[in-house]
């Protein structure tokens, strides 16, 4: 509905402080999101450091021919599209489900603080992550063929040459370290729920179970809802730490941890060409807006109120 310019105006001054508060994170939006955008005509060029980013030549839809004529490109596409989907529904159901256990401790002092544990690794570089992995899977020092291993009578495992682990170790850990935050985003969802809900429902007689399943649940499906549009936009692209860092860039895992991203960057310091790289980053984001959209218009189908535009 459009306003007159005094009206806007008043409407401005009288939210001005919390204005304010997302001037910050805007700024950080226009920065890390919108700025880049100017250097998309990179992926259209042959960069050289002579001529610049300016006047290096122009050279088409070349830099693209380096993903789609690659004999790794359906290896390297099949592994980030196949994580990313896991990825997405395994941390969906852990968030939601630690956010539901959490929401039911009555102590508020320990729910504060499970919350906190919970979203620690989060803030953990991946750096450290490979670190705190390497630990464990150290073939002769490492917790698990110390323990679990030798108390099952197995030879030692050589983790880090043996491909048949790695999709369930970095499920792992992308889940150890995402859960937490998700958790956080649908503990306070479920924190906006209105008490009455569940009073009528104890009323009636409605088990814990009952509540979770006919009240928290069907509460929080918006947020659900727009988390999985949004992280559909993500699925060309993978965590360049967990897939580099955490496996050591073993030559071995290839086959099950290398994606566009750790792809694109090996090559990149193969062939130094920028040009190729922004090329593989303009794909990724060009499918990505298009899942989003396919996404968004599939729920507008089945439900046109939880849909995100």
């Amino acid at each position: 509905m459009w306003r007159p310019l005094h009206a806007r105006w008043k409407l401005f001054w009288k939210y001005r402080y919390l204005t304010l508060m997302i001037v910050p994170a805007l700024a950080v939006l226009v920065l890390n999101n919108y700025l880049p955008m100017f250097g998309v005509f990179i992926a259209f060029k042959n960069i050289n450091y002579i001529d610049g980013i300016w006047k290096s030549p122009w050279v088409g839809f070349d830099n693209f021919e380096f993903l789609f004529t690659s004999g790794s490109i359906w290896r390297i596409a099949r592994n980030t599209v196949s994580y990313s989907l896991v990825f997405m529904i395994v941390n969906l159901l852990l968030s939601v489900a630690i956010a539901v256990a959490i929401n039911e401790i009555r102590n508020r002092w320990l729910a504060k603080t499970y919350q906190t544990f919970l979203i620690m690794p989060y803030f953990l570089s991946m750096v450290v992550v490979s670190y705190l992995v390497y630990g464990f899977l150290n073939p002769e020092k490492g917790f698990l063929n110390h323990t679990i291993v030798e108390w099952l009578g197995m030879e030692h495992v050589f983790w880090y040459s043996e491909t048949a682990y790695w999709p369930y170790i970095l499920t792992i850990v992308s889940a150890w370290k995402g859960v937490g935050i998700g958790a956080v985003i649908y503990i306070a969802a479920i924190a906006g729920i209105d008490p009455e809900y569940y009073e009528a429902s104890v009323i009636d007689g409605a088990s814990k179970w009952r509540q979770i399943f006919h009240i928290t649940l069907p509460t929080i499906r918006p947020v659900i809802i727009i988390i999985t549009i949004l992280n559909m936009g993500h699925v060309f692209n993978s965590d360049f730490g967990l897939f580099y860092q955490v496996p050591m860039n073993a030559g071995p895992l290839y086959p099950v941890t290398d994606t566009v991203d750790t792809y694109v960057y090996r090559a990149l310091k193969e062939l130094n060409d920028i040009g190729m790289s922004s090329a593989a980053a303009l794909v990724q984001s060009v499918l990505g807006f298009a899942l989003v959209l396919l996404t968004n218009a599939s729920v507008r189908k089945i439900d046109k109120d939880q849909a995100l535009f």
